[in-house]
């Protein structure tokens, strides 16, 4: 039996609220609906449990709430940070299962469609035997992905309010937008929120510890082309579609998602459209040091500067812009906040993960703007798509752990 009853309801709750971003829109935060689910869900369920200086601050798009200390004495203020927007997959009427006391080996059908949870095709699902699987219907994500983090973080201070005997410092909570498209962290309000150093509660499995990430830039083309009839094309004609796939195809091949792991750097192509007359292209640049960051920048301009002095004119044009860099080159700085959550995790009988995650989170840009901020694990499985589900006792276990990185911050601080 659980010491938080809530957490569960709560969940379901917030999993169906459509809090989706939007890549391409010219407002922030992205989409209305995020807005809403911030101010008239998240602080009402704050203001509910009697926390302080709930309110929304419009400059970082952030809900921040403070959990009051019971302490007579000062101990550093961290904070914890998780995000209210979901990715860029059907979110709209997200209906939550649940499969309690799952076998571990049977296949969990996703509501009446014909998708399924397959432990062959998802191993990671034989770790949960006789644990309560929660997923979606087939038809959308789930969004537990951060809204398992939303609610443990709510359910952590729900705790800490109505059990005074248990000591804590202050504590910040922020509730973030745009973390999906990677631009919510940038317009964070750092000196007003105040805290010495923060979490973001966003991760996979328990245990999962991630102080290092990707270093992460953006990049698009735009294709100029030159449409003429195909019957006198010869000598004239200029697909842009086909000038895109060149360019593809003059990247290294293997240095994509679908054929690297581990520390492995890639190119990812995630949008191209186009006619013969004009095409555009949409692709990320992943690598873990800075310096094959920057190599990977320099090959797409000398790729592209290569075929625009072949065409004799700019008919390529390209844009590239850097997202986040990799938080371990500053973390290393900070490395007693790392060991913090190490010792948070291994007294809650926890084999420690650290194995760099590959992406990022809104700690890999507060980090840089001087909020030393790790990445917890939320119990997050399969993020990003119909296949995505969480679990409820690593949902439990993630509370556990806020509270035990709390405990240990005030007993080193006495």
């Amino acid at each position: 039996m659980s010491e938080y009853p809530t957490l569960l309801p709560r969940f379901l709750k917030y999993v169906k609220v459509n809090s989706r971003s939007d890549e391409q829109a010219d407002r922030f935060p992205s989409t209305q609906r995020e807005e809403d689910f911030q101010k008239d869900v998240i602080m009402k369920d704050l203001q509910e449990l009697g926390l302080e200086d709930v309110h929304y601050n419009q400059k970082s798009g952030c809900v921040i709430a403070t959990i009051p200390s019971n302490l007579d004495y000062e101990v550093p203020t961290f904070g914890l940070l998780a995000h209210c927007d979901t990715a860029d997959f059907d979110s709209e009427d997200v209906k939550p299962q649940i499969v309690k006391n799952y076998d571990g080996i049977s296949k969990i059908q996703l509501g009446e469609s014909e998708f399924y949870l397959d432990p062959e095709v998802f191993p990671h699902l034989k770790n949960y035997k006789g644990q309560t699987i929660i997923s979606a219907s087939g038809d959308t994500l789930l969004g537990g992905d951060d809204k398992c983090g939303i609610s443990e973080l709510i359910t952590f201070a729900e705790y800490l309010m109505k059990h005074p005997e248990e000591k804590h410092g202050k504590i910040r909570l922020a509730f973030t937008p745009d973390e999906e498209i990677g631009t919510g962290a940038q317009h964070f309000d750092v000196e007003e929120f105040c805290a010495d150093f923060a979490y973001t509660v966003d991760g996979e499995a328990p245990g999962k510890l991630d102080w290092g990430t990707f270093s992460a830039a953006q990049f698009s083309l735009d294709i100029q082309g030159v449409n003429v009839h195909p019957a006198v094309a010869k000598g004239q004609m200029i697909n842009a579609i086909q000038v895109g796939i060149n360019f593809q195809n003059a990247l290294p091949k293997d240095e994509v998602p679908e054929q690297t792991d581990g520390k492995e750097g890639f190119f990812h192509l995630m949008n191209f459209e186009g006619t013969v007359d004009h095409a555009h292209l949409d692709y990320i640049i992943r690598d873990f040091e800075r310096d094959g960051l920057e190599k990977r920048k320099n090959l797409v301009k000398s790729i592209v500067e290569k075929m625009n002095k072949e065409f004799g004119t700019e008919r390529i044009k390209l844009k590239m812009w850097d997202q986040y860099y990799n938080m371990a080159d500053e973390l290393k700085k900070h490395m007693e906040i790392v060991d913090l959550a190490r010792d948070a995790y291994k007294a809650e009988g926890l084999t420690v993960n650290e194995d760099p995650v590959r992406g990022g989170t809104d700690g890999s840009q507060l980090t840089y703007m001087g909020l030393p901020c790790p990445n917890l694990f939320a119990g997050e499985e399969n993020m990003h798509g119909r296949y995505e589900y969480t679990v409820l006792e690593s949902m439990w276990k993630a509370v556990d752990v806020l509270r035990q990185i709390n405990r240990l911050n005030v007993e080193r601080n006495k």
